[in-house]
């Protein structure tokens, strides 16, 4: 006859486990040097009008030295740092919940955009960022000969317009 040992916790631990799993990555981390230099993305809005494309970055606190801009291969690159300052030299911060640290934001852009002529101003904290389209992708007004009208002209639109 085997003895079998019987373990009150075992269920217990299989459970937290399994709660540990489930809540991974959704719970932030109590890890100080994640809280103070981890990850985080500026928010952005890209929207485009006949002749432009257009992007406005969200990079409160930050100064124009703190990231740079780049444009190759129809790809636009934002990347910088935000960097944690400690304000006081006495007591102890309760909460942090702004976010520090590196950040890379990366867009493919369509063909119909070219570097040339772009644009980028930063004011208050938002970088606004102007890409002109492509003379040949812009829309244009073909004029249409019937034979038993007038000639009319229609407008083409272009996609997304």
């Amino acid at each position: 006859m085997n003895i079998i040992r019987h373990d009150p916790f075992r269920e217990l631990r299989s459970l937290q486990e399994e709660m540990n799993r489930l809540f991974a990555g959704v719970t932030p981390s109590s890890d100080r040097e994640e809280m103070f230099g981890g990850n985080w993305a500026p928010k952005v809005d890209i929207w485009e009008n006949k002749d432009n494309l257009v992007l406005e970055a969200e990079l409160p606190g930050m100064t124009r030295d703190d990231f740079e801009l780049s444009f190759e291969n129809n790809v636009l690159t934002l990347k910088g740092e935000r960097k944690f300052e400690k304000k006081t030299e006495e007591g102890n911060y309760y909460r942090v919940e702004r976010s520090y640290g590196s950040f890379t934001r990366s867009f493919t852009l369509p063909q119909t955009v070219t570097p040339d002529g772009a644009a980028a101003e930063f004011n208050n904290g938002v970088l606004h960022v102007t890409l002109p389209k492509r003379e040949e992708t812009k829309a244009r007004k073909i004029e249409v000969i019937g034979g038993d009208a007038e000639p009319k002209t229609i407008e083409a639109k272009t996609a997304g317009a």
